[in-house]
């Protein structure tokens, strides 16, 4: 009879532990799908506004914009209040201007682990709107 309540607990004890594992694993897939939503509209909202600062900065400069990002941060008025393509990455993305001349930009958030820190890549040119595109886990 001593031995049937002792497998009786062990058996308890495992369900207990299974039943533990199921619950901390569909919290941490909450908690993770939680931030990528933050950091994706964090990326496109710091995506907008460098978008904003550079069209700010090239209307005040006879439509010429920066070569450098860190201009807008340094100038009087400061368009912008740090430059965030030297501090990247931010909140799980990276942030890049592929093409910043006195004609035009081409500036990309793109998450540093895509699915993990986020899941969306977001790109705005010259007078454009933000433009995003889902990313991809495979190829990255």
């Amino acid at each position: 009879m001593n031995l049937n309540k002792k497998g009786l607990s062990f058996i308890t004890i495992m369900i207990v532990v299974a039943l533990f594992a199921l619950v901390l694993k569909y919290t941490i897939e909450k908690v993770i799908k939680i931030t990528i939503q933050q950091n994706d509209a964090n990326a496109q909202a710091t995506l907008k506004l460098i978008s904003a600062a550079l069209e700010n900065y090239a209307k005040a400069n006879n439509g010429v914009f920066p070569n450098d990002l860190s201009v807008l941060a340094k100038s009087d008025p400061q368009y912008i209040d740090k430059d965030y393509i030297s501090k990247s990455p931010l909140k799980g993305y990276e942030y890049k201007c592929s093409r910043l001349e006195a004609s035009g930009y081409s500036c990309s958030a793109a998450p540093v682990k895509c699915g993990l820190t986020g899941g969306v890549r977001y790109t705005v040119t010259t007078a454009g709107p933000v433009v995003s595109e889902i990313c991809s886990s495979r190829g990255e």
